[in-house]
């Protein structure tokens, strides 16, 4: 199968330029630029997209989601929501392992593999879960097939929290994949919660926009600082996710991915919204870390042009309406936003915060430098066709109809985007076009080079 995708203006993260892409198979077999776009037999091919006035982007490495499978499936499954990536121009994605049960055992996390192997419509790999009692498990994992180890260092989750230094540092010194870790500081949170009640009288819940006190700044920053410490001591790989707060960015250094050991991870979240959303939202964008303020909101979008973010991704973790209900205390963190990501960044390069550029480094070539993914996250002659084209249109309003997750609901109902994904290419197939999915497309297992 011969596909060309004519007359794309193609972004990586130095240059724009208008080229044609030929796919052959699964892979981009050449890069034709317009100055020899005369010399291109258009009969020679199975399938000529025409691409003039669209822009051409590696597909998105979200490095970051809660499929919820197995064992939550009542929320979102592989299948659910590996479409709604597919829509969202991501190709590729890196699974949680705090699923029911948690993925912390060999055979559980090969029961993933199997699943997503029947039913991802996009690239996936999956997280092994750290905890207290299996890091000696960890030295047996395959560099070459598991993305990396998940530690929870704060907010609980159940087996897996990981919050006594000793374990910490023996599975940082131990791990011989890269480290991401949720940083919080389970003490911190718990006295503010103390705090709380005792200043509502006991209350056993309080307004969500409390959420951002109670998980507040120096939770983050304690835990954080931590990680980092414990990551120059062992030499170990640490990735931090989820960046919420200013102060928290202090402990990263700007410059290329690929000379760093220690490296900083935001979300669409913590990018798009802050705690004065709280009062119109409610708790569809309660989530942990919280949501802070303006200020840290915006010295994390300067952070995505300085260098010292490193990676893009979404932490989409669909919950029911149902279970969104409460406040500070009750309600489940955590929201769908997989779908939403690509465009919402490319709202943020309208508003000049950022450049098409930053987008590509960010969401597509950082992820694949980071994790070490084999022929992935790059516009290049023997790469996997792992592709997005996206055009910019009239704006146009989220409505919950065009909602693809299984949860059914998004923070972002109501919101303007001015892009829209025209097609979603996997491994030289089309999964998503502007006519809808083709659930006939399967993504593989994504490689890594040890």
């Amino acid at each position: 199968m011969r596909t060309l995708i004519h007359n794309a203006t193609v972004v990586d993260e130095n240059a724009s330029e208008t080229k044609s892409v030929v796919i052959a198979d699964d892979k981009i077999s050449d890069i034709i630029g317009k100055e020899n776009d005369n010399q291109i037999d258009i009969n020679a091919f199975d399938e000529v997209i025409d691409a003039s006035g669209m822009v051409l982007l590696p597909g998105v490495i979200d490095d970051h989601v809660h499929f919820r499978e197995p064992g939550l499936t009542q929320k979102a499954d592989i299948e659910s929501e590996s479409r709604a990536a597919a829509a969202g121009g991501v190709t590729s994605y890196m699974d949680m392992p705090n699923t029911k049960p948690h993925a912390t055992t060999l055979p559980l996390l090969e029961n993933k593999f199997k699943l997503a192997e029947q039913k991802s419509r996009v690239n996936y790999s999956f997280y092994y879960g750290a905890t207290n009692d299996n890091i000696d498990s960890i030295a047996s994992l395959d560099p070459t097939t598991v993305c990396g180890v998940k530690v929870f260092m704060g907010s609980s989750t159940g087996g897996m929290l990981v919050d006594k230094e000793s374990s910490l540092r023996q599975l940082f010194a131990a791990s011989p994949l890269l480290i991401m870790a949720h940083c919080e500081d389970t003490g911190i949170i718990n006295d503010n919660i103390k705090h709380f009640k005792k200043k509502y009288k006991g209350q056993n819940d309080f307004p969500v926009r409390y959420h951002s006190r109670i998980r507040n700044t120096d939770a983050c920053f304690a835990s954080s600082s931590l990680a980092v410490r414990l990551a120059k001591e062992t030499g170990a790989r640490l990735h931090v996710a989820h960046i919420s707060t200013a102060k928290e960015l202090s402990l990263f250094s700007p410059g290329q991915v690929d000379n760093k050991k220690i490296t900083a991870e935001a979300v669409i979240p913590h990018l798009m919204f802050t705690n004065e959303d709280y009062d119109l939202l409610g708790t569809k964008i309660k989530c942990n870390p919280a949501i802070k303020s303006v200020d840290d909101r915006n010295a994390l979008r300067q952070a995505l042009a300085d260098k010292v973010i490193d990676i893009v991704a979404t932490d989409h973790a669909p919950h029911l309406a149902e279970e969104k209900k409460g406040g500070a205390l009750n309600a489940m963190s955590g929201m769908p936003s997989i779908q939403f990501s690509l465009v919402s960044m490319l709202n943020l390069v309208d508003e000049g915060v950022i450049t098409m550029q930053d987008v590509v480094r960010l969401m597509c070539h950082n992820p694949a430098r980071l994790f070490r993914i084999d022929r992935r996250g790059f516009i290049k002659e023997g790469f996997y066709a792992d592709l997005v084209l996206v055009k910019k249109d009239r704006p146009w309003v989220l409505t919950n109809d065009m909602i693809l997750s299984k949860c059914k609901w998004s923070p972002f109902e109501g919101s303007a985007f001015n892009w829209k994904v025209a097609r979603t290419i996997v491994n030289g197939e089309t999964v998503f076009s502007e006519h809808g999915l083709n659930d006939n497309v399967r993504g593989k297992s994504l490689a890594f080079n040890a």
